[in-house]
């Protein structure tokens, strides 16, 4: 059993950055497949990216691909989401998910553990 809590999220103006944490306890992220998505209200939650559980493949929607970075600290056992020019159109709360397996998952469904949520607003 492993336990998330996503911290960073808050208002920023387009063009602007913010880098979201997810920190776990109860077991290291050793063996755990991490992802980020988000879900904007009205709609689906939707993948943001993922890091396999080695920490060295990762998947990253179109959407963010080039302005979005997904990283682990293994000492820390977090792992950040870094997203950079950021547009209107990010807004939603984000949420950290882990899951059971080597492969980098798009959906929801295939994710075993989940945050609370942090949310990220961006100003046009």
């Amino acid at each position: 059993q492993v336990q998330l809590v996503e911290s960073g999220g808050g208002l920023v103006q387009a063009g602007g950055s913010l880098r979201l944490s997810c920190a776990a306890s109860g077991r290291t992220f050793s063996g755990y497949t991490t992802g980020w998505f988000r879900q904007a209200p009205g709609k689906e939650r939707e993948f943001v990216a993922g890091l396999g559980w080695s920490g060295g493949r990762t998947h990253s929607a179109d959407s963010v691909k080039g302005r979005f970075t997904i990283s682990r600290d293994n000492v820390k056992n977090t792992v950040y989401l870094q997203m950079n020019s950021l547009k209107p159109e990010d807004t939603a709360v984000y949420y950290c998910a882990a899951r059971l397996d080597s492969y980098v998952s798009t959906r929801v469904n295939e994710y075993d553990y989940w945050g609370q949520g942090t949310q990220v607003t961006v100003s046009s």
